[in-house]
């Protein structure tokens, strides 16, 4: 099965911080599984999991001064 079957999505994830963490999934739940495999549990701990946006690729270049 191709991979356009199941659309995914760029999602900017609110971190304790103050920055925001990019993750790709087809649900905000997916890309934090997915993140949950790149990242350390004290990385995983800085991430206010309930408090994300959606963006599009497009949007991508307005929030790369806020990545942490």
């Amino acid at each position: 099965m191709s991979s356009f079957s199941n659309p995914h999505y760029m999602y900017l994830f609110e971190m304790k911080s103050g920055k925001k963490k990019l993750a790709y999934g087809q649900s905000p739940e997916d890309a934090l599984d997915i993140l949950q495999i790149r990242l350390s549990d004290e990385e995983m701990a800085q991430i206010i999991k309930d408090n994300y946006l959606k963006i599009s690729q497009r949007e991508l270049q307005q929030h790369v001064a806020n990545l942490g």
